[in-house]
């Protein structure tokens, strides 16, 4: 299984022996799994979402939107929860190319990419709940 390092964002090749969350990265040495969102900015993003085996969840959000600001503690949360999905967060202020190449028209959008093909979008923020719920129908578009 491939997973991208979420510290140097090189990539690597975890034996089936292994599972990514005792994995560390094979250049930097750090944890493939960091139980937080991964903070992508636009150099990185194609490279996470395309090469990372696990589905990757991506909120886009920015520093002005309250819901944003509301939802990001709730992101966080499930991303220490979660072991079957990678979650990673785009700054749309700081990626405006990527975020108008992805359609994003709210914010926060979730969108979920497995192999670098979207599977699933969600606009608005959700609580705990409505999130976990709507992880688990999504991932099994994978």
């Amino acid at each position: 299984m491939h997973i991208v390092c979420p510290h140097c964002y090189a990539i690597n090749n975890v034996p089936e022996s292994k599972t990514h969350t005792e994995a560390n990265c094979g250049k930097c040495q750090q944890k493939l799994h960091t139980h937080q969102p991964c903070q992508l900015s636009q150099g990185q993003f194609y490279r996470y979402i395309e090469r990372n085996h696990l589905p990757v969840l991506v909120d886009f959000w920015a520093s002005w939107c309250g819901p944003c600001k509301n939802f990001a503690p709730v992101f966080a949360k499930l991303a220490g929860q979660t072991e079957s999905v990678l979650f990673a967060q785009l700054n749309t202020e700081q990626a405006q190319q990527i975020s108008s190449e992805a359609g994003i028209r709210s914010i926060p959008t979730l969108i979920l990419f497995h192999q670098g093909k979207e599977i699933d979008r969600a606009s608005g923020a959700l609580g705990e709940a409505q999130l976990k719920q709507w992880i688990m129908q999504a991932i099994q578009k994978c």
